[in-house]
């Protein structure tokens, strides 16, 4: 058995094997590998005996479950109408000039990933961005350049 394989039978094994699992099966291998991989939905379908396509449709429901490989941190930028009016497309151009990648690239380093999701609910303290877990309100271009000088210092210091 390869890794996969051993992490969603041991999944499958604390949460058990029936529809209702399935969501904390997926979220398991999301915390584990970062994403959702097209092998892994066919190994938990085969381990919850459910059709694949079912799988698939749970996963691409929800915005923060990644099918595709993603980079160490993934930006998430609010793209509700009232981020738009409040700046979003000046932070999401300050990203996207910083780290040199486009919506939905990962940079070659695979440090970072760049995508827009539904809304944060922070539509008050708006423009907003999620990187991983951590929440950041209130954006401008200069505040998001602090904030990713922040990540590209921490991360070359964890590399020496």
């Amino acid at each position: 058995m390869d890794p996969i394989q051993i992490l969603i039978k041991d999944l499958a094994d604390k949460h058990g094997r029936s529809r209702e699992s399935l969501l904390p099966i997926i979220q398991g291998v999301v915390e584990q590998e970062n994403y959702l991989s097209e092998q892994s939905m066919i190994e938990i379908a085969r381990e919850i005996d459910l059709p694949a396509a079912d799988v698939y449709g749970t996963a691409s429901f929800y915005s923060f479950l990644e099918t595709k490989r993603t980079g160490k941190y993934i930006i998430r930028v609010c793209k509700t109408i009232t981020c738009a009016m409040k700046g979003k497309n000046q932070v999401l151009f300050a990203i996207q000039e910083m780290l040199k990648i486009k919506l939905g690239e990962t940079t070659p380093d695979k440090r970072f990933t760049l995508l827009e999701t539904n809304c944060l609910g922070w539509c008050h303290k708006a423009p907003a961005m999620l990187i991983n877990d951590e929440v950041y309100i209130q954006l401008t271009p200069e505040k998001v350049r602090e904030i990713l000088s922040a990540y590209m210092k921490q991360n070359n210091n964890n590399n020496h």
